[in-house]
């Protein structure tokens, strides 16, 4: 009788130490994310935030509901540089190796890009369609300086 419940005590004891001792352990990190399909989809999301907001510069009324479509890209350009780490120039990418020779660079690319989507997102979230129009203009053509100099076609 006493084997028995020595026995059983070595079993709970397993048991309860098989439950606890994994989350002491040091787990292995997570996987990171791939940057390249990361900031594929992003620039992805910020065209369709440029194309409807777009169709708000010619039909104004509900300007001031998607001005979270700005703070978006404001968001995503301001993080932008993260995106591309060393040695996220592999693979199915268009970035120019310019984007890390000449960092400096294009992180400014990324801070105008930035700076124009808050100009943007202030002019919409006041329904001021003349200010939004000129912040689109200045949004598109901080794009522009990005793509001319930091992206193959």
């Amino acid at each position: 009788m006493k084997t028995f419940l020595l026995a059983r005590w070595v079993v709970m004891g397993a048991l309860a130490l098989a439950t606890v001792l994994p989350a002491t352990l040091p787990q292995p990190a997570a996987a990171q994310a791939d940057p390249v399909a990361e900031r594929k989809a992003g620039f992805k999301r910020m065209g369709g935030h440029l194309e409807a907001i777009k169709a708000l510069l010619d039909n104004p009324a509900g300007l001031r509901a998607e001005a979270g479509r700005a703070s978006d890209m404001q968001a995503f350009f301001g993080g932008l540089p993260a995106l591309f780490p060393p040695g996220s120039d592999k693979g199915e990418t268009r970035a120019l190796p310019a984007v890390w020779s000449d960092r400096a660079g294009f992180e400014a690319a990324g801070a105008g890009a930035t700076a124009a989507a808050a100009k943007l997102q202030q002019a919409m979230a006041a329904g001021d369609t003349s200010a939004a129009a000129g912040a689109f203009r200045e949004m598109g053509g901080a794009c522009g300086t990005c793509h001319r100099g930091y992206r193959g076609r």
